[in-house]
This record gives structure tokens, C-alpha cells and sequence, in this order.
């Protein structure tokens, strides 16, 4: 990349006790690009977006927000570049006590010290960009199906306007239909807004529709990346098992024997 990537991961390792899980991660996401990261489970994906997050420190490496290092910066420093970011949690991670415009204003309230009135406006607002209107505010979480579910977590993960965006397995446990209509929401708040996103999956549908680019992580490393429609031709022998899901090929299940 020519210009200033949002965000540069260069050398990144994460072990916890005796496993390593990140073994020099090295990744660049553009401003305004959307980059979907894939790999099985157990590879890595997750505690990548965390250490970008704030949520896991590294043990070594450099990661940089806009060209100004957070692996090893204070809780002050740390914080200025969060509110920088929203997040889709997998499962969506609703908050059952709270009625849904309560969830999308959630950051609003507590975070930007919004008042309520205000916060509440805005939530209606970031629920009609994802296709629900104001009554569905007033519900709780457990009387939405699992695709409102996860519209209104987008909702949240977009309610502060935020300029890097993370996705973690946003269309597990929807079925292939309601998971299209999250991949076009997807595309469309990050297209509106402008936003940097990265997305973690493992469902090859989802990727080949929000990504722009693909990374592939196995065993704590990214393996390939490059442009989307590049994936069938990738020439690298890990990403063709993945992306035609052969069970033959260097990726081996662990399978433990009984």
C-alpha cells in the first residue's frame, strides 16, 4: 500500500502460558478498506482483533492505529484510539437487561456521556439504517429472532459513527438467507460511513461478498492475502483447501483419539 495503511500489524506474537497463539502476525488494512480474515478455528483470528482492540496486549511486535503505535501505549493513549472503533461481537452479546435502543445507545450513554434523549434519537436513527423502525426499540433482546438480533447489533456496532469497524463471525447461526441480508447491511453502513472494516470469518459466502481484500491466518500467521477475486487463483495450497473446503491438503484436523 502507497498511502498510510489505518491500521499496520508488524511482527505480532500473543502466547498464553505454553501456547503460542500468534506467531508474527504482519497485516495491513487501508483507510477505508474492507478486509476479511480467514482460517479455521483455533488459528488465531480472534485474538488478532483483540490485540487492535485493546482487549490483549502482545508480547511482542508493533501494531499501529494511523501511524501511532498502541501495543505498548497507556490506558490514555489506548482509549483515544477505541473510540475510534465498533465492534460486532459473535453472538451478537446483546445485553439482556437493557431494551434494544438501550443496547445501540449503550456507547453513546456510557461512553460519549450522551444524554439520553439524545442517545435514544440516535439509536432510532442507526435502527432504521439497518432496516428496524422505533417500535422494535422498545423490545428486548430475547423476543428478536437471531437475525434482529444481529441487526441491532450492527446497529450498535455503527451507533458512535466510528471509523474502524470489527466483525467477528458476524453470520454464524443464520441461516444462508438472513446471513445475505447481513453481508449487504454490512457492506452498506461501511460504505455510508466511510469506515475501515475487518471481518473474521470462516464462511466463505460472507467473504467473497464484504471483503475487498482476503487474508488468510493458519497457526498464528498470515499465509496469503490479497484481492478478493484473487482467492480461486490464490496458488498457495492452504487457501485452496480452505476456500473449496477439502478435507485433503497441508491443513490437517487435530483429532484427538479417544
Amino acid at each position: 500500500m502507497n498511502a498510510q495503511p489505518k491500521i499496520a500489524m508488524k511482527g505480532v506474537t500473543k502466547s498464553f502460558g505454553s501456547k503460542q497463539v500468534l506467531r508474527g502476525i504482519d497485516l495491513e488494512v487501508g483507510e477505508a478498506e474492507s478486509l476479511v480474515v480467514i482460517g479455521g478455528s483455533g488459528t488465531g483470528k480472534s485474538v488478532m482483533i483483540k490485540t487492535v482492540l485493546g482487549i490483549v496486549r502482545p508480547d511482542g511486535g508493533s501494531i499501529r492505529i494511523d501511524g501511532e503505535e498502541i501495543a505498548d501505549a497507556g490506558p490514555a493513549e489506548r482509549e483515544k484510539h477505541m473510540k475510534k472503533m465498533g465492534m460486532l461481537f459473535q453472538g451478537s452479546a446483546l445485553f439482556d437487561s437493557l431494551p434494544v435502543w438501550e443496547n445501540v445507545a449503550f456507547g453513546l450513554i456510557q461512553g460519549r456521556r450522551m444524554k439520553r434523549s439524545e442517545a435514544r434519537e440516535a439509536a432510532e436513527a442507526k435502527l432504521a439504517q439497518v432496516g428496524l423502525n422505533a417500535e422494535v426499540g422498545e423490545l428486548m433482546p430475547a423476543e428478536l429472532s437471531g437475525g434482529m438480533q444481529k441487526r441491532v447489533a450492527l446497529a450498535r456496532a455503527i451507533a458512535t459513527d466510528p471509523e474502524i469497524i470489527f466483525f467477528d463471525e458476524p453470520t454464524t447461526g443464520l441461516d444462508p438467507i438472513m446471513a445475505d441480508v447481513i453481508n449487504d447491511l454490512i457492506v452498506k453502513c461501511v460504505r455510508e460511513l466511510g469506515a475501515t472494516a475487518v471481518s473474521i470469518t470462516h464462511d466463505m459466502a460472507s467473504a467473497r461478498k464484504i471483503a475487498d481484500r482476503v487474508a488468510m491466518i493458519y497457526e498464528g500467521r498470515i499465509l496469503w492475502a490479497g484481492a478478493a477475486e484473487d482467492i480461486d487463483d490464490s496458488g498457495n495450497d492452504y487457501v485452496d483447501q480452505f476456500v473449496h473446503g477439502r478435507a485433503e491438503g497441508p491443513i490437517q484436523m487435530q483429532v484427538r483419539k479417544l
